[in-house]
């Protein structure tokens, strides 16, 4: 009787590993695969609020994200270093104070994080 029960219990114990594997592979493999601009918008748009204040092409509040994307291409500045609070501003000095509101939410946000708002604001410049 007590093989049995051990028995049951082995079957039992194989039985919802598998399930459990089969559930991980399932869903990993329903995961939509993401472009850095795709990623970038997201938190442009929703986890940086970003979009509150910088619009494609125009400047409202602060400079446009095209405005953004053309001045750091041409000056070669690093946007990740600024979003981390370690660079000084090379667009719009002048606004700066608005922006520092938002280095409490860029400040903690992972290198991926970032790279991926930088991605997505670059995306506005124009394909040579």
């Amino acid at each position: 009787m007590k093989q049995i029960f051990v028995l049951l219990l082995a079957l039992l114990a194989l039985s919802c590993g598998n399930k459990q594997e089969t559930k991980t592979e399932t869903t990993s493999a329903e995961l939509p695969e993401q472009s850095p601009e795709e990623f970038g918008k997201i938190l442009f748009d929703s986890r940086g609020n970003c979009f509150a204040c910088h619009k494609p092409e125009q400047a409202v509040i602060a400079p446009s994200i095209i405005e953004i994307a053309r001045i750091y291409k041409e000056k070669d500045g690093d946007m990740v270093s600024f979003l981390q609070g370690k660079e000084d501003p090379i667009v719009d000095p002048d606004r700066f104070a608005v922006m520092q509101t938002n280095f409490s939410i860029t400040k903690n946000m992972t290198q991926k994080e970032l790279e991926a708002i930088v991605a997505y604001i670059y995306s506005f410049t124009p394909k040579e």
